[in-house]
């Protein structure tokens, strides 16, 4: 999949899972309760143990989901990461030679920043979409929205504070997609056998996002 394609399915989605666990298994597992939600897009982040191993069996098992890796900090493993298949690359922070590999192999990549000069030291380093993050630190979705203000050409991610209850406040102040952790990639709800709480809070995001979208729709063509 070209780099333009895989940004288009982000958008298009409107959802990047960021997903964590204490194991292979269990992050395996959340990924398939949220891709059984409808949910083609998962950032698998380095945190996990045997990330790697995950991001190849996503790969793998889930050809329908956009499998990428997320907490990257260094060029190297942005790299090692490609090999194994992620098709786009996620940072807490940014580090302009782990986006100059990610050009370098035309793999999308989305470097965190919070502060407005770190945004746009960003994108001027050739980041495709910036992770604001922590969102929620800074005021959340009003803050993203002060963000868009001057900086309408720079797409934004928010990661941190997104729910099912602020998603819609999110949309509204211009983001591109929404980094959701723990409220949808719930580790709880492996250990308690209750997958389908998982798979279920994925409809939900998608329903939000989709409700969203058809009255902005229906208010443009007014």
């Amino acid at each position: 999949m070209q780099k333009s394609d895989v940004l288009k399915r982000m958008q298009q989605t409107g959802l990047v899972p960021v997903l964590r666990g204490s194991s292979t298994e269990e992050a395996l597992s959340i990924a398939r309760a949220i891709a059984a939600g409808g949910v083609n897009v998962l950032e698998v982040t380095m945190t996990v143990p045997g990330a790697m191993e995950v991001i190849r069996k996503l790969v793998r098992e889930e050809p329908q989901v956009l499998v990428g890796a997320g907490t990257v900090l260094d060029p190297e493993t942005a790299r090692i990461c490609m090999l194994e298949g992620a098709q786009f690359i996620v940072s807490p922070a940014t580090n302009p030679a782990t986006i100059e590999m990610c050009r370098r192999y035309s793999v999308a990549i989305l470097p965190g920043a919070l502060t407005p000069t770190e945004v746009v030291t960003a994108w001027q380093a050739g980041a495709d979409v910036i992770k604001v993050f922590p969102a929620s630190a800074m005021g959340g979705a009003k803050y993203l929205k002060s963000l868009k203000a001057p900086l309408p050409q720079v797409e934004l991610i928010p990661t941190g504070g997104v729910s099912v209850a602020t998603a819609r406040e999110f949309l509204e102040a211009g983001a591109f997609a929404l980094g959701v952790g723990a409220d949808l990639a719930d580790p709880r709800a492996i250990a308690s056998g209750t997958p389908h709480t998982i798979t279920e809070t994925a409809r939900n995001y998608l329903r939000a996002i989709a409700d969203f979208r058809a009255t902005t729709a229906q208010v443009q063509s007014d």
